[in-house]
Order: C-alpha cells, then sequence, then structure tokens
C-alpha cells in the first residue's frame, strides 16, 4: 500500500461543507476512510483518511461536527481516549492527541521516522501504543508523552493491540511474525505464521486474532499458539474489528467486501458487500450488532452485520470490478493484486497510490497532486515496460529505496511481460 498526500481544494471543499450537512452514508473526506474509532459513549465516531484530515461525527446525527486539520499526509489511525479526547496518527510519522473544539492539538508526539499505521490505548488510558512502517512499535505515557521503543519487527509493523489487562502488547508486520511483548520488561514472545499480516485485534477473554495478506484469520491463545483459522475471503485482510463482546469479527478486504466471522465457532457468517471499491476500516458500535465501514471512495456505512443489511442510506450491489472488460487477459490477472492502490483511468477516485494512467515514458515522482517520498524525488527512472518488470524483478526496496510501497516481487519473468504488456494497452487510453 502507498499512502498519499490529497491537498487540492475539493478535498478541502468536501471537508468544509461536510460540517453543516447531513448525509445517511456519511461523505465527507476527500479520498479514502483509512481509520476509524468509536467514542466510548457510542455516540461519535473519529475517521482518518488519506485526505491528510481527520473528522468528528455525531451518529447520531450523522452529521460532521469537527475537521481536524494538522497532518502533512494520510491519516492512517485514530483512536478516542478515555476522557474523551481524540488521538490522529498519519503518514507523517506524528502523533497528535486532541480535545474536542480546538482548531490545534493539545500535544504532538514525535518519534517515530516511517508511517505510523495503528494506534491502541491500554485499558487504563495511561498508554498509547503506536505501529510504524519504521518496523518498531512504540509505548507512550499519555501524561507527559514519554516514549519507549520496541524493536525487532524485520520489516513494516501494521498493526498492535493491547491484551484486556494491559499486561502484554501484540504487534503483527509484514515479516510474517506475531509479538507479545510482556510488560514491564517488554521481552516479546515471537510467533511466525505463514502470510504477512497485516492487522490485529485481541478478544475480552484474551484470544488474538490476525488477518493476513492470504485473506486468513488465524486465531492465537494468550500464548501465542494458534488455535484456529477461517478464510475471510480470497483478497488480503486490511483491517479487523471486533466487536466488544467478542463474538463477532469484522475483516475488510480489499475486494470491497467485509467478511462477518463468528469467533467462538470459527465460522464465515456472511459477506457485506459494497459498492465495490476496497473497504480500508471497520468498527463496531457498543452494541455489538451495528458496524461502521470506510470505502476507498471516501465514504463511510453503516450495517446490520448480524443480518448483512445495510441501515439508512448505504450504497450497496455488486462489486464493479475494474478489470471486466479484461477478462481472460493475463496481464490484468497479475495487476489484479494492484488494483486496490491503483487506478488505470485518472477519471477514477484516487486510491491509496497515485494513478497509472500515462505511466509510461513518465519520471518517477513527477506526476501532479500526489506527494511521493523525498527520496524517489533524486532518483533519475523513466517508466518503461523495461523499468517496471525490473522493479518486480529485484522488488521496491532494492529498486526504488525510500519508496512508501511495500514490499513485492513477482518471479516469473513471464508474468511480469504480461503485466507490462497490459499496461501498455490499459494506461493509454
Amino acid at each position: 500500500m502507498r499512502l498519499p498526500f490529497c491537498a487540492g481544494g475539493a478535498a478541502a471543499l468536501w471537508a468544509i461543507l461536510a460540517v453543516s450537512s447531513v448525509h445517511a452514508d456519511m461523505a465527507g473526506h476527500g479520498g479514502p476512510v483509512r481509520a476509524l474509532a468509536i467514542s466510548p459513549d457510542g455516540n461519535g465516531l473519529l475517521s482518518g483518511s488519506f485526505d491528510s484530515a481527520a473528522i468528528r461525527w455525531s451518529l447520531k446525527a450523522e452529521t460532521a461536527e469537527e475537521v481536524l486539520r494538522y497532518h502533512a499526509d494520510a491519516v492512517n489511525a485514530v483512536a478516542f481516549l478515555n476522557d474523551g479526547r481524540m488521538v490522529t496518527a498519519g503518514a507523517d510519522a506524528r502523533i497528535a492527541v486532541w480535545m474536542a473544539g480546538r482548531r490545534q492539538p493539545d500535544r504532538v508526539f514525535e518519534g517515530h521516522v516511517g508511517p505510523i499505521v495503528a494506534l491502541a490505548v491500554s485499558p487504563d488510558g495511561a498508554l498509547l501504543a503506536s505501529a510504524s512502517w519504521d518496523r518498531t512499535v512504540r509505548l507512550w505515557s499519555l501524561s507527559d508523552g514519554v516514549s519507549r521503543v520496541l524493536e525487532g519487527h524485520s520489516q513494516n509493523v501494521n498493526g498492535v493491540a493491547f491484551t484486556p489487562d494491559g499486561g502484554s502488547i501484540v504487534s503483527v508486520g509484514y515479516d510474517l511474525t506475531l509479538r507479545i511483548w510482556r510488560l514491564p520488561d517488554g521481552q516479546p514472545e515471537i510467533v511466525k505464521l505463514p502470510a504477512p499480516l497485516n492487522a490485529v485485534a485481541v478478544a475480552p477473554d484474551g484470544e488474538i486474532v490476525t488477518g493476513a495478506v492470504d485473506g486468513m484469520l488465524r486465531m492465537l491463545t494468550t500464548d501465542g499458539k494458534v488455535s484456529g483459522e477461517v478464510s475471510a475471503g480470497p483478497t488480503p485482510v486490511v483491517a479487523l474489528a471486533m466487536s466488544a463482546d467478542g463474538k463477532l469479527i469484522a475483516a475488510a478486504g480489499i475486494g470491497g467486501t467485509v467478511a462477518i466471522i463468528d469467533r467462538k465457532s470459527r465460522s464465515l457468517l456472511r459477506t457485506l458487500v459494497g459498492p465495490g471499491a476496497p473497504v480500508w476500516s471497520v468498527a463496531f458500535l457498543p452494541d455489538g450488532e451495528t458496524l461502521m465501514t470506510g470505502g476507498a471512495d471516501g465514504r463511510i456505512r453503516r450495517w446490520n452485520a448480524r443480518t448483512g443489511d445495510p441501515i439508512g442510506s448505504n450504497l450497496v450491489g455488486t462489486p464493479a470490478d475494474p478489470l471486466v472488460a479484461y477478462a481472460g487477459d493475463h496481464g490484468a490477472d497479475v495487476f489484479r493484486a494492484c488494483v486496490a492502490c491503483h487506478t488505470l483511468s485518472d477519471k477514477e477516485v484516487q486510491r491509496a497510490g497515485p494513478t497509472l494512467a500515462g505511466l509510461f515514458g513518465r519520471k518517477i515522482a513527477s506526476l501532479p497532486g500526489y506527494r511521493f517520498s523525498d527520496a524517489l524525488k533524486t532518483m533519475d527512472i523513466v517508466w518503461t515496460p523495461e523499468t517496471v518488470a525490473k522493479l518486480f524483478e529485484v522488488g521496491p526496496n532494492a529498486y526504488t529505496p525510500g519508496t512508501k510501497m511495500p514490499e513485492q516481487r513477482i518471479g516469473s519473468a513471464e508474468d511480469r511481460r504480461a503485466l507490462t504488456d497490459f499496461l501498455g494497452r490499459a494506461t493509454s487510453r
């Protein structure tokens, strides 16, 4: 996943208009909704977006009450504190703590050197944990901002959660490991799993649930033993939420669906189908039945998780497959893994990464309106079939060091050639 920066006038205008407008499907962000959190009383919602803004919503009125603008890049994680304050964290590696009604954060935590993608608040409300693509977890004191670094992951850390007693922190990463950090000493128990991990949640009874890029949910005991697994779907799981009673798990996938899992029976109850765009975030209301989802189209939707029915005027239908016109095209099949983050046309709503429209012949990091890593701006690469093939042959970390793009390779020369042939046809329209 790449993380964009959308600072255009349209994005700002949408955020401003949302403050005074009622939207049953809660449209206010100018980009994909990357993070959701529910207030302790269940009446408020905090959302973070690739548009670099966070919005505090009233769930009763379904209106935006406040737009929080501070971060210089995507807001990837949000949380409510026990006292009603809000926390936002972003791809700019900063954490901001807010009081409702104030235009600037009361406190800013700095220390991470890569995008922050997940937050967790300790049960007693005294500590904040953050997960970052700088391969660390940090533990912050909310009283004085003092932080502690937990090191050990060898790739991006994508998720973090506290155990119910607050005695441990669980982190998951792209390095295939789940780590249980026992506090106060912080020594981890390390569990190796079969696939890169994108998300983690912990049940009230202490059971750990992870979501992986292979579409699987894996359950682990408090001491890290795998105790079950469920397939959430064919596409990577990118977000997890658990109901307050621990009975239901919502697993969001980049394919545009959300799987509702019965945790005790390890069974798929139903799949919620939205408009087809990736679902980046999920959160349960305290009733254990109402689920909020945040999509790539910038909208927040409300569902009855037990029946699968949308609540309000949510847009529901068959997922729109952007590759339907390329059925049977091998290159399109290879590209399907890229659909979550990249569009083929600049007429579509921007996703996590820049559009690929007009890709070949374009210098790296030169697309207007997208904030690229500083390291990319100094590179002398022009995208051609050969350079794109090389990118996936050696991997982004080796070919474009400093990129926000996670490590991925295409081992088959035939697959790389099919992909570049497809991009030549599909992005030149």
